[in-house]
């Protein structure tokens, strides 16, 4: 089973301008396209509430009929939420991972799910983030990719793989 988990891709996220946002999505797109399961993760604070223009997610993301939603209110989707016991429900143990932001939501539930001892894929060109005070939103996309791809869990590395190469794994 080919379980991707979407992380953010809503309104009031991307009210911030986010760094090649429709190369993303279109990527983001096809591999919701090709998974067995898709779980967004939603975040919920101040403006951005269940229920708002601003929770939603974007227009242009796909959104198939059966899919998963899990809300948050931390960067870690993993931090009181439902999202560990949706993933037990579903006896799902691996997951690969995309979406916003690259460095605060992601780089959290990745680390968090890898030491939970989830086996985690990380699409390495179908996350994104905004430019911040002192890095460019393109070092920080190739840096958290570096330190995924480098994480040090004995036995359960992250991995980190293009749109192409998941797409063509999951064909075959």
């Amino acid at each position: 089973m080919n379980t991707l988990i979407v992380v953010d891709m809503q309104n009031g996220v991307f009210a911030t301008p986010r760094f090649q946002a429709q190369e993303k999505i279109q990527k983001i797109n096809a591999l919701i396209a090709a998974a067995d399961r898709v779980i967004f993760i939603q975040h919920e604070c101040d403006g951005m509430m269940e229920g708002s223009q601003n929770y939603a997610l974007l227009p242009d993301v796909l959104t198939p009929k059966e899919v998963f939603y899990v809300k948050k209110t931390a960067c870690d989707a993993f931090s009181q939420t439902s999202l560990a016991s949706l993933l037990k429900e579903l006896s799902e143990q691996a997951f690969t991972i995309c979406g916003c932001a690259s460095d605060y939501c992601l780089d959290s539930t990745i680390k968090s799910g890898c030491a939970a001892g989830y086996r985690i894929t990380a699409v390495a060109d179908a996350h994104t983030t905004s430019e911040r005070k002192w890095v460019s939103a393109e070092a920080l996309i190739n840096q958290h990719n570096e330190v995924w791809e480098n994480f040090d869990q004995p036995g359960n590395p992250i991995l980190v793989k293009p749109t192409a190469q998941v797409l063509t794994e999951w064909q075959s």
